[in-house]
């Protein structure tokens, strides 16, 4: 009798283990392919792959970024960038992580703006997964602000464009 109270006392504590979210769960979407260009820049994003942004739709379809800035270029504006799409029907949108290249869900992303390392479109979001990577980031790279998903206003994009980490 007490062997099988362990035995369900265990699986009820793994269950509740697998079931804490992440802090940025891995996300599983479609890789660009050599002829996919990005919506906002028209670069083959396939070259980039430690840059690879994506946006999934609920009828499958995707778009593929070179960088974080440009995606959230695209978000900020989508019936510029992608007449027809609604937000409403996207779900999933990933981002390459810095340091393990995985793509994460850009919605629990950490970014750095303001550092020494430059994307292939120049000064960047650098996508980092959690809070203690974006500092030791930031400390390492000279970074000048960590910001979250919904920190990224729309004119921020654009100022890093022009060199400006406000």
């Amino acid at each position: 009798m007490l062997k099988r109270i362990k035995i369900v006392q265990l699986v009820i504590t793994l269950s509740f283990i697998f079931s804490l979210p992440a802090h940025s769960e891995v996300v599983d979407l479609t890789k660009p392919g050599v002829k996919d260009t990005c919506p906002v820049c028209g670069m083959f994003v396939a070259k980039y792959p430690e840059w690879v942004a994506t946006v999934v739709y609920k009828s499958k379809h995707a778009h593929h970024f070179d960088g974080a800035k440009d995606l959230f270029k695209y978000l900020q504006d989508l019936p510029k960038w992608a007449p027809g799409h609604e937000l409403k029907n996207i779900v999933s949108i990933g981002v390459t992580e810095y340091y393990s290249l995985s793509l994460i869900d850009a919605r629990k992303a950490y970014y750095v703006i303001g550092s020494d390392v430059l994307g292939p479109m120049g000064h960047e979001l650098i996508p980092l997964e959690t809070m203690e990577d974006a500092k030791e980031f930031m400390a390492d790279h000279k970074g000048t602000k960590i910001l979250q998903f919904d920190q990224v206003d729309t004119q921020l994009p654009v100022k890093l464009d022009n060199g400006i980490f406000e």
